[in-house]
């Protein structure tokens, strides 16, 4: 069965307007049988869904390229858009708050912090889809961050490689203006070997999902151009 017949199941274990619905997930995805990379995978990807639900409670709307933005992220098989579309609404309306998802869903990646940022990637890919990541979706992310055990460098860092004409590119590197030329190079090449697609897969992440990778060294070749043009090196 393949990640979106389990989704469509994880849908069908939930009536509308139940509440609990982040611990019925959480529950589901913890006893099924595929394997600890196949829960994995689902696991994000649920993650994926359910806190872009809350992102969008929490911002107040949904714009159509938000919409867009979700289903470049994902390979959806036709015939299951539907499914998606009600866990996303789902989640939603549940009574629980953003927290009590963000909880349970660290819970699910416990001392995984990379597979983390990737959920908070991806957030950030469908919070900007409309131009702009606004005020509320910020705080939004970076509590969300804070529980995920993110500190305000890690979280800043994230910030930085999707903020679009003044971001900090040392900040988006995860470095010290002080650093030497030497250690540039060294931080730049760790991440680019991090974020390859492969490593991401290995991590749980959805072999369609991409697109955070793609996103991401984008922003880290941006950033280090950036330094070495400054720097002439």
């Amino acid at each position: 069965m393949n990640i979106w017949s389990r989704i469509s199941a994880v849908v069908q274990q939930i009536s509308a307007g139940s509440a609990g619905i982040v611990d019925r997930i959480v529950q589901y995805v913890a006893t099924m049988g595929d394997g600890r990379e196949g829960r994995r995978s689902i696991a994000f990807t649920v993650a994926m869904i359910a806190l872009s639900a809350k992102m969008a409670k929490a911002d107040g709307v949904v714009t159509g390229d938000e919409e867009i933005a979700f289903l470049e992220l994902f390979d959806i098989p036709k015939g299951e858009e539907k499914n998606v579309a009600r866990l996303f609404n789902l989640a939603k309306q549940d009574v629980a708050g953003y927290r009590t998802y963000a909880e349970r869903i660290a819970g699910l990646f416990p001392q995984d912090s990379e597979t983390l940022v990737d959920i908070l990637d991806g957030l950030f890919h469908i919070a900007k889809a409309d131009g702009v990541v606004h005020e509320a979706e910020i705080a939004y992310l970076g509590d969300v961050a804070g529980i995920f055990g993110l500190d305000e460098r890690a979280f800043n860092q994230i910030l930085a490689r999707h903020t679009r004409d003044g971001g900090d590119p040392y900040v988006a590197l995860g470095l010290d203006r002080q650093a030497s030329d030497a250690d540039v190079r060294a931080q730049y090449r760790r991440l680019v070997r991090e974020t390859h697609p492969d490593r991401l897969i290995a991590r749980g992440v959805p072999e369609e999902f991409v697109k955070i990778a793609n996103d991401r060294m984008a922003a880290l070749n941006a950033a280090y151009r950036q330094i070495t043009a400054e720097r002439g090196i």
